[in-house]
């Protein structure tokens, strides 16, 4: 029963910073894989960031550079910090959560547990 509450969306001119949370209940992060998603209005859901098999960090090409992703495991939360934003980032952006390991974290339904989503707006 894992439960994931991300926070921290809004709106922010292009060029602008934003950091997301992603809150976890249930299980501690330190045995979940954990994933960053977003999704765009009549677009698939589309990955952005997620930890490997050794808490290695693997992002998207759009993401690389920009996005940093981590794990904070004294407050069980996980976060995204984003730079450089772009309108072309606008979206609702997910956390999600898994119990056991696969080659496909890339793959949104590979993932067991999603947060309700926030919402990132990036006005030009």
């Amino acid at each position: 029963q894992v439960q994931l509450v991300e926070s921290g969306g809004g709106l922010v001119q292009a060029g602008g910073s934003l950091t997301l949370s992603c809150a976890v209940a249930g299980r501690t992060v330190s045995t979940l894989y954990m994933g960053w998603f977003r999704q765009a209005p009549g677009k698939e859901r589309e990955f952005v960031a997620a930890f490997g098999w050794s808490g290695e960090l693997y992002y998207a090409d759009f993401a690389k550079g920009r996005f940093t992703c981590s794990r904070d495991n004294a407050k069980n939360t996980v976060h995204l910090q984003m730079n450089t934003l772009k309108p072309e980032d606008t979206a609702v952006y997910y956390c999600a959560a898994k119990k056991t390991y696969s080659s496909n974290i890339y793959a949104a339904g590979a993932y067991e547990s999603w947060g309700q989503g926030t919402q990132v707006t990036v006005s030009s």
